[in-house]
């Protein structure tokens, strides 16, 4: 699996917050409280954190078939990223704020491949004339309240849910806005609810409507501002955790997933159960011919002349068993998906991170009639005295792929090299190098390299 954790022209900044009046006013408010009862403010200023990291990234792909492209391209990113506390009282208010910049070090290039040429915008936006920007940021802002143990935040959200989770696999990380409040007012249980608006994708400074692949290109594209989402996380016991979640993009699909993950310590080692299922189903316009005929569409597969083609339509089962000993990490699994659409997830096109066994690099293995083993074996080095290095090795092979003419099939393989220093001045420097390779006859081949370095300095 892959982790999921980051022309010459102005910078362009934004404040990409989904129903910006709404946030305003609220800071608004908070604000004039501050001013009014300075000392409702203490916990506010004295439990603030602030850090500066620095991201150093290069980016490395070769589509290899069909003479495609290949992007090349080399940044550094810096992300200030302050934290409030929250101010005195029974409800506390509260402000996050990540600003973000990235600068383009060298936008590469193509040569020695005839028939091919570079296609920027792996990192960077580009510019009306094609070529890459050399630089790009973003401010989210995020006000936040707390009522005993529920926190509600307003405005640029970084969610980690089954249904939902924001991607940070380039130069700056995709963000989110809307609205999320979390409660843990009952002991081990965890429960989440909110609405998301818009996306900032990771290599664009601006805010987008959701769809799903399939919608969201060419003359009919289609977009929603309404996905909604809730869910609740409980532990059953310290090694026993189940999960629901539901997620509804508007006009597109409505999503019910259920989850386990389990702990069993044995007498050596330990093994990791993962359970996963999502059931998928259409929406609003989706579910009518009318509205697919507008453009509310799903990719998948569909019999010629089916009425339904286009129709969310898609169940989605996995099983994840991973044994660790002395360092050693070594996983098996299998999913299978079934029903004539694709997998649905929010999803533009410029990449995404899934909730699912086979997360890779770059595929999903979610196609229509999918079937995939994952196998990966990962190590600590901690274990022979090496704190700080990690390395993992990733294989998934995708059949049965739904496709006209015959059953297709892909195959990935990942491999990843991670370390931190551990101490001295450059403690916390880290190192990545993350390779994948990816063929098949339903897919692209690709090989890809990304080696990022890292730095986080707190600064309050």
């Amino acid at each position: 699996m892959s982790y999921p954790p980051l022309d010459t022209s102005v910078s362009t900044f934004t404040v990409p917050v989904c129903g910006a009046d709404r946030t305003i006013a609220m800071l608004a408010a908070m604000l004039a409280i501050l001013g009014a009862q300075p000392a409702t403010a203490a916990g506010f200023i004295e439990d603030s954190k602030a850090t500066l990291s620095l991201r150093n990234f290069y980016f490395n792909q070769d589509n290899r078939n069909g003479g495609g492209p290949r992007s090349e391209e080399w940044g550094q990113a810096f992300f200030l990223d302050y934290k409030s506390g929250f101010t005195e009282g029974p409800v506390g208010f509260g402000l996050d704020v990540l600003a973000m910049h990235g600068i383009r070090l060298d936008g590469g290039g193509r040569s020695g491949k005839a028939n091919a040429e570079r296609t920027p915008g792996a990192l960077f936006p580009l510019e009306s004339n094609g070529k890459a920007k050399t630089d790009f940021g973003r401010v989210g802002v995020t006000g936040k309240l707390r009522f005993s143990k529920t926190e509600a935040r307003l405005g640029t959200l970084l969610p980690k849910m089954p249904v939902l989770i924001y991607n940070d696999g380039r130069l700056l990380p995709q963000l989110f806005h809307g609205t999320q409040i979390t409660s843990n007012e009952v002991k081990d249980l965890t429960l989440t609810a909110g609405k998301i608006e818009h996306s900032t994708e990771r290599n664009s400074s601006d805010s987008y409507g959701l769809s799903i692949a399939g919608a969201n290109s060419g003359s009919q594209a289609r977009f929603s501002n309404k996905f909604y989402f809730a869910g609740a996380d409980y532990k059953a016991t310290k090694d026993l955790t189940l999960q629901y979640y539901f997620g509804n993009l508007k006009d597109f699909y409505k999503q019910h997933f259920v989850g386990l993950i389990h702990n069993w310590i044995l007498p050596a080692g330990s093994l990791k159960t993962d359970l996963r299922y999502f059931d998928s189903d259409s929406d609003s316009k989706n579910a009518s011919r009318s509205g697919r005929a507008e453009g509310y569409r799903s990719s998948g597969y569909w019999r010629a002349g089916d009425s339904r083609s286009g129709e969310v339509d898609n169940r989605l089962w996995s099983a994840m068993f991973t044994y660790d000993l002395s360092g050693h990490s070594l996983g098996i699994g299998y999913q299978k998906v079934t029903g004539n659409s694709d997998w649905p997830r929010i999803n533009l096109g410029t990449g995404q991170t899934v909730y699912l066994i086979t997360n890779l690099q770059n595929s999903k293995f979610a196609s229509a009639g999918e079937r995939s083993w994952v196998g990966r074996y990962a190590y600590d080095f901690a274990a022979v005295g090496v704190p700080g290095l990690a390395t993992s090795l990733t294989y998934v092979s995708g059949r049965g792929i739904d496709a006209t003419g015959s059953d297709n099939k892909e195959w990935e393989r990942d491999f990843r090299l991670d370390y931190v220093v551990q101490g001295g001045p450059l403690k916390g420097l880290g190192f990545s190098w993350r390779n994948a390779t990816l063929r098949g006859n339903d897919t692209t081949d690709r090989d890809e390299n990304r080696l990022i370095v890292t730095y986080k300095l707190s600064i309050l």
